[in-house]
């Protein structure tokens, strides 16, 4: 599953802050409009026969009509091999809602008719090129549509190898820069916070990490490494709950490192995941 962007949407549009419905329209080509009445009728259905990108935007928001017309000039350059639904959040906020949108622009695609969100801020067009080549290759391993021809960044390129030669270092280098060069990439973001990740634990005993954070839960070294090996373990809920303790226990710097590294550790997980999206909740209300 395509795997979206941590909650640091620094060019999004709060839907909050929408006031009256704008009385324009953009000039622009906008997709096909989705409704209430043919969200499921038209794009859910369509999707168990091609993967389907639904975007939320408002004319509040310029860089979201940015987004809208970079989406409906790549759906008409990959002739059909997807479909485009634009919902205007002023005008169909009931969909947006459905949708679990917070901010525009907002992608959310469909594929089999389950949702799979895609990205919650403002992205060029190379990167919304990227997340499509990857969405329709989730999409063709499901039997939906024909696989792309996948064609990496050359940092990627460089990451992979690396990382198949056992080269962390190396590998994490190369996602940085290629990070550098494409900020809103998610798959720099992934891949160097999943590089990280491993180079933390490389060293590192599982059970005597674990234990040794298990009878010390405030020491926050201890904690850290914990968390680093239940979710490279697949043990995410616990390491989730072990960090949002330590948050509420720290204040100050402390309090700081320990939410970014349970942002980071977020990004790792499918943001659909039940557990995510529960101890994001509970990340909100300990720090509010």
């Amino acid at each position: 599953m395509l795997v979206a962007n941590p909650p640091n949407f620094g060019q999004a549009f709060d839907l909050s802050s929408l006031g009256k419905p704008a009385p324009t329209t953009p000039a622009i080509a906008v997709g096909k409009v989705v409704t209430k009445e043919n969200l499921a009728s038209d794009f859910v259905e369509l999707s168990m026969t091609k993967p389907v990108i639904l975007l939320c935007w408002t004319t509040r928001a310029p860089q979201s009509l940015d987004t809208l017309a970079i989406l409906d000039k790549l759906n008409s350059e990959d002739g059909g091999t997807w479909e485009l639904g634009s919902i205007d959040v002023d005008a169909a906020p009931e969909v947006a809602s459905a949708l679990q949108a917070r901010t525009v622009p907002y992608a959310v695609a469909l594929v089999g008719g389950q949702p799979i969100p895609l990205f919650e801020e403002a992205m060029t067009e190379s990167d919304i090129k990227s997340v499509i080549a990857k969405l329709l290759t989730i999409a063709a391993e499901q039997g939906i549509g024909d696989v792309p021809e996948e064609k990496l960044e050359p940092e990627e390129t460089e990451a992979l190898a690396a990382l198949e030669a056992g080269d962390l270092v190396k590998a994490e280098d190369a996602y940085k820069r290629f990070l550098a060069r494409m900020p809103s990439n998610p798959y720099a973001k992934l891949g160097l916070a999943h590089t990280q990740l491993q180079i933390r634990i490389i060293n590192l005993d599982p059970a005597q990490t674990i234990a040794a954070a298990n009878s010390a839960p405030l020491d926050l070294e201890s904690a850290l490494a914990a968390a680093d090996m239940e979710v490279a373990t697949g043990s995410v809920e616990p390491a989730f709950i072990r960090l949002l303790a330590l948050i509420k226990a720290t204040s100050g710097d402390e309090r700081s490192r320990v939410k970014d590294r349970l942002l980071e550790l977020f990004s790792l997980v499918d943001p659909a995941d039940p557990r995510v999206i529960k101890a994001r909740a509970d990340l909100a209300n300990a720090l509010f």
